[in-house]
């Protein structure tokens, strides 16, 4: 049986360039690094930054991302951290809770999200999607 996420591993291009923005811009725990890679951390969370000689910007747009949390409180911060450092958004938020949509230096897609599952099934049960169901606790 699964026990739940285990870590998140990125291909990136440039490792340096990589951790610079992981860790001195978001601000994540560096906890090793290597020649090829690295290894940062938050609460309940193990990210891994590998290199990857064939890392290309994905051909398509999806709606595949990486949800971080960030407090109400820090919120307004770190979305003005991000665009001083001229960093790409790639959406505006359309859904509950704030929600600033931006790019890594890699094109990976990444969300910092106030809030959390329980505030989402709150707002989705005053406003369903299309065919939404709701389930109850095993």
């Amino acid at each position: 049986m699964l026990t739940g996420l285990n870590h998140l591993t990125l291909a990136v291009s440039d490792v340096p360039r990589s951790l610079a923005f992981y860790h001195s811009l978001l601000q994540l725990r560096l906890e090793a690094t290597w020649d090829a890679g690295a290894y940062l951390s938050l609460p309940g969370l193990w990210l891994c930054l590998s290199l990857d000689p064939q890392r290309q910007a994905p051909a398509v747009a999806d709606y595949t991302h990486y949800a971080f949390g960030v407090g109400a409180a820090d919120f307004a911060a770190l979305v003005q951290r991000l665009r001083e450092a001229r960093v790409p958004e790639w959406r505006d938020n359309r859904s509950e809770g704030a929600s600033f949509y931006f790019l890594d230096p890699d094109g990976h897609r990444l969300e910092a999200h106030v809030g959390d599952l329980a505030s989402r099934l709150r707002a989705c049960r005053e406003h369903p999607y299309a065919g939404m169901r709701f389930y109850p606790a095993d």
